[in-house]
């Protein structure tokens, strides 16, 4: 099982009421000590000890900060209205709206280290703002590590995003295609962390295609992850071009996909490079 670089776990811990007395009995005579020693000790002591504390609070929340940007748990929508306000009408379906990324998308395409891509989504969904962190604009144009495009989502029926990879990660052969890099299977085994937010196996794939655009090819993939931090049924398509490996995902849950499973397989059927 492959391991996501994000990837950070969460401990629980329980404590039975028997213990939780006699922790809180205990907790209340160090307070008390803790109160009375205080008295003995100078203030500036005190003032000098308020900094360090509040530097370690910081370093612990710093801690975590990668696993809480991944799962955008607290959305923060880059637009807060419909895309269907700010996009045009899809010429093939007038049921849904054009996303054509450009320049002033994002920090790679103005880089020119992505080529231009589109989509259709439905209109009721919202643009995500991408962290910093994850875009990618740090490190344009000589990123080491994938980085996120752009992220749309609707509560109701899932979310899409858009993910871009250095070909260097896959494979040495300059301007390779994505059947130069291997099998859909190889590149779903290196890509798929970042389908899922943490970690893939291989047993969670369930069906692979492929599809000619043209000139360029495209590796399909259904997946079924109970696990995900994306979302139990995944939807992904990939492709290469010039130095980057570029990866289409479209997530949802067990609730959304019930109603939304058609709309988001024409979602990833748009997907172009």
């Amino acid at each position: 099982m492959s391991t996501s670089p994000f990837t950070t776990s969460l401990f629980t811990f329980h404590t039975s009421s028997s213990s939780s007395s006699l922790f809180s009995s205990k907790l209340s005579h160090f307070r008390s000590f803790r109160t009375s020693a205080s008295d003995h000790v100078p203030a500036i002591i005190s003032q000098n000890h308020t900094p360090r504390r509040e530097l370690l609070k910081g370093f612990i929340a710093l801690q975590f900060l990668p696993f809480v940007l991944l799962r955008d748990t607290l959305p923060s929508h880059a637009r807060e209205v419909d895309v269907g306000s700010f996009l045009p009408p899809s010429p093939s379906d007038p049921s849904f709206v054009l996303f054509k990324a450009s320049t002033k998308d994002t920090p790679a395409l103005r880089a020119g280290n992505v080529q231009p891509y589109q989509f259709i989504l439905p209109p009721t969904w919202k643009q995500l703002r991408i962290a910093n962190i994850l875009s990618g604009n740090y490190c344009q144009p000589k990123c080491a590590e994938p980085w996120v495009e752009v992220k749309f989502e609707d509560e109701k029926q899932g979310k899409v995003q858009v993910v871009a990879s250095p070909l260097i990660r896959l494979t040495n052969k300059p301007n390779a295609t994505i059947e130069d890099i291997g099998s859909p299977e190889r590149v779903i085994a290196s890509l798929g962390p970042f389908v899922t937010g943490n970690t893939y196996d291989s047993d969670e794939l369930l069906e692979t295609s492929v599809e000619k655009l043209g000139d360029q090819t495209y590796y399909k993939y259904v997946l079924e992850t109970p696990y995900a931090l994306t979302g139990s049924h995944n939807l992904a398509k990939a492709t290469a071009k010039g130095n980057t490996v570029v990866l289409f995902v479209a997530s949802a849950n067990d609730k959304q996909w019930q109603t939304s499973q058609k709309t988001l397989k024409a979602m990833l059927d748009s997907f172009q490079i």
